[in-house]
């Protein structure tokens, strides 16, 4: 075991997790057994195989500074690996091991995690929350899903194997060159977590890849509920996750239209947007981090005339409770997924999203149904339209005249694809190309539109 990787490693975390532990010269014998119940429990409620307990790492700063613990001391006239070998229960095949880095002794208790049952210190289970270790029976839900695991049960993205397994990761790489790190091609699948046990492709693998099978889509609706029509549905590819994300995070800037507010104007236009971008691109972030995947469903995204909403499927963790929750404690869905958002700054371990979103738009905002979370974010309307998400919002507003059936279908199909291009405009209004360009420059003349960029390689831009 390369135990001088393992602690470097963990070093390099921002904070301590469930499944290891820094100290210096820290060492109380039966708080220590207690810890190796914790943390044996914790690596299997967290899927790792094992947890470790470090001697010679500052716990604030993870800077190495050595040690002076004796793993071979004696405890009650007992050698102390022979005391703690003697009251875990089942047997469990720790180690102590040593190491030295930079000329700094360290020492690591490697703790195998639980199997088939929870690892327990004088027959009393112990489970680790946060950085506390706790007596599991004080949280019933976490000890649940732990028994799960434990029988196979409870399977994450990480354990359950996806139907493809000719995978390739080519978008993959060059979503990590662009954030300027690079994946190495021998070491990626193990560092990632994109193989389960079985040494098969998982779902995260699946969710990586350069054809995910999974969509995200963007429905919307004439109206304010899904019983109104259909306008239209945005689907953003089914390739690497991370792509995906992007491009429905660039689309909120198309749905999220600036309005004009010349209201008691006495200078200057008010600019008004239609909803907070910071909330919506939180809440479209922890949709798809926390989105119970394993069942095969993606988020799902609705506009209405009057608000979005962002729904995740599932439910808070066991381990999470609804104040946390609304505290910004975050208990990771999918945890291998969450490490790679953090680490390519997609998302911060701060548990800022949900403060966020409650700061704009109040709890309300959230709704827990019994298998899903929905986030709505309601519209801030500077007029009333008569028309709904689908047209363009100021066709009532001022001296702008209130726009034909094909002129509307045109603004429609370019807030959905910006890039759209004459020949698709003509195929989709089943028109000749000269009709089409005549609408496009009613359209530009009467500041409906505008061109961004050249016609090659710009986009369209809905005023």
């Amino acid at each position: 075991m390369d135990i001088k990787s393992i602690v470097l490693d963990l070093c390099a975390y921002d904070d301590e997790q469930e499944w290891f532990e820094f100290k210096e010269n820290w060492f109380q014998p039966e708080a220590l057994g207690e810890y190796v119940s914790a943390m044996s429990n914790a690596a299997a409620f967290h899927y790792r195989k094992n947890a470790y307990f470090i001697w010679g790492v500052n716990n604030d700063t993870h800077e190495i500074v050595g040690t002076t613990f004796n793993q071979y001391c004696e405890f009650n006239k007992e050698p102390y690996q022979n005391y703690l070998a003697r009251n875990l229960s089942p047997s469990i095949n720790f180690s102590f091991e040593e190491d030295e880095i930079d000329g700094n002794r360290v020492v690591v208790l490697v703790i195998p995690a639980a199997v088939e049952i929870p690892t327990a210190f004088k027959e009393k289970r112990y489970i680790r929350i946060g950085s506390s270790k706790t007596s599991l029976k004080d949280y019933p839900k976490r000890e649940i899903q732990l028994f799960k695991i434990l029988d196979g049960r409870e399977e994450t993205i990480e354990t359950a194997a996806s139907k493809y397994q000719e995978l390739t990761f080519s978008k993959l790489f060059g979503y990590y060159g662009s954030r300027g790190i690079v994946l190495r091609e021998e070491t990626f699948i193990k560092n990632l977590g994109l193989k389960n046990g079985n040494g098969e492709f998982n779902i995260l693998a699946q969710l990586l890849s350069d054809d995910s099978h999974i969509p995200l889509r963007v429905s919307i609706f004439d109206g304010e509920t899904k019983g109104s029509p259909l306008f239209s549905v945005r689907e953003f590819g089914i390739t690497c996750l991370l792509y995906s994300l992007d491009e429905l995070l660039r689309y909120g800037d198309v749905l999220n239209l600036i309005q004009t507010d010349e209201r008691d104007r006495i200078v200057e236009r008010k600019e008004v947007p239609l909803f907070d971008n910071k909330a919506f691109r939180e809440a479209i972030i922890n949709a798809v981090l926390h989105n119970r995947w394993i069942d095969g469903n993606e988020p799902m995204i609705s506009v209405f005339s009057n608000r979005i909403e962002i729904l995740s499927r599932g439910t808070i963790p066991p381990a999470q409770t609804m104040e946390g929750f609304f505290l910004g404690e975050s208990v990771p869905v999918n945890e291998k997924l969450s490490e790679i958002f953090l680490q390519l700054h997609i998302s911060e371990k701060s548990g800022r999203g949900v403060p966020k979103i409650i700061e704009v738009y109040g709890k309300e905002a959230f709704t827990f149904r019994e298998n899903s979370i929905v986030v709505t974010i309601p519209f801030q309307r500077i007029h009333n339209p008569q028309t709904a998400a689908g047209d363009k919002l100021g066709n009532n507003m001022g001296d702008k005249k209130t726009l034909n059936p094909r002129r509307s279908r045109i603004l429609a199909e370019m807030r959905n694809d910006p890039n759209i291009t004459t020949a698709q405009l003509r195929i989709i209004l089943d028109c000749a190309e000269t009709t089409v360009e005549n609408n496009i420059a009613y359209l530009r003349k009467n500041g409906y539109i505008e061109r961004v960029g050249s016609r090659k390689t710009g986009y369209w831009k809905v005023l």
